[in-house]
């Protein structure tokens, strides 16, 4: 495999109708696919809206329902696909924000359970509490494909920069987080965090969010983005549903590593960033 591959980003208009949101997403998967992609990443809970209220309505035991079109979508497309993230029921009840991640041959290759729950408040703006319905993930995420090492975290875990680290350092040079940023957060940090993330890791950095619906209860930023290991940004999305494309390229972060050798030059005699429990 060259060092070459392209990835596409799904910004998808998501609605209250659960399998609507499955047949379109299937639909744009099969539209990058045929754009040449051989990765594909959703966004954020595609499959419902996103509120505390609609996770208990709209979750799924994986297997389910919409893993089983995302199975089908990643085999008939011959992809790598990063289901976005679902509401998930566990067999004790609880919920989690969820994001299946499938095989070209339909495979289930892990589920990322999001490990930092979304819980802010900014007095006059925004309030959200995903820990009023929702329990956190407690593992790292990482795939492998033939182009590239993947590590995978939903929205809110951009924010937090050990992670990324620890996938860095696990071997990853690509990094994808389906989210769901809103209208006060999204103008303020969705790209800059973004960038943050890829340049001190010196890796790609995929987002995928939902379209813009100002009819929604929450209302996403949209702007669906990837960036390069140098931090600048290579393709974006404005706020309406559409495809963006990213040619991720190996030996142009090869260089970028072997031009500015931070990891060579880390004191790990002064401080390190380590997993407490291996995921």
């Amino acid at each position: 495999i060259g060092n070459l591959f392209r990835l596409a980003v799904v910004q998808l208009h998501v609605t209250k109708v659960k399998a609507d949101n499955l047949s379109r997403a299937r639909g744009l998967i099969k539209e990058a696919a045929a754009q040449g992609a051989k990765l594909v990443v959703l966004p954020e809970c595609f499959n419902s809206p996103y509120g505390t209220g609609f996770f208990p309505e709209y979750a799924e035991k994986i297997p389910g329902e919409s893993s089983q079109v995302l199975s089908e979508a990643a085999k008939e497309s011959q992809v790598y696909l990063v289901g976005g993230s679902i509401p998930e029921e566990d067999d004790g009840g609880k919920l989690y924000n969820t994001c299946p991640v499938f095989g070209p041959d339909g495979s289930l290759l892990l589920k990322h359970r999001k490990i930092h729950l979304f819980d802010i408040d900014v007095p006059g703006k925004i309030r959200f509490q995903e820990s009023e319905t929702l329990s956190p993930g407690s593992n790292l995420s990482v795939f492998d494909t033939p182009y590239c090492r993947v590590g995978v975290g939903i929205c809110y875990d951009i924010r937090f920069a050990e992670l990324a680290q620890l996938y860095s350092k696990k071997g990853c040079q690509l990094l994808v987080y389906p989210g769901a940023f809103n209208m006060t957060t999204g103008p303020a940090h969705w790209e800059l965090l973004q960038r943050g993330r890829a340049v001190d890791n010196q890796v790609y950095v995929a987002t995928a969010s939902p379209a813009r619906d100002e009819t929604a209860s929450y209302v996403a930023w949209g702007h669906s983005t990837v960036v390069s290991p140098w931090g600048e940004v290579i393709s974006k999305a404005g706020s309406e549903e559409t495809v963006v494309y990213a040619d991720i390229d190996l030996q142009y972060l090869a260089n970028v590593r072997q031009q500015i050798p931070i990891t060579a030059q880390r004191r790990s005699d002064l401080y390190t960033v380590n997993a407490v429990q291996e995921g």
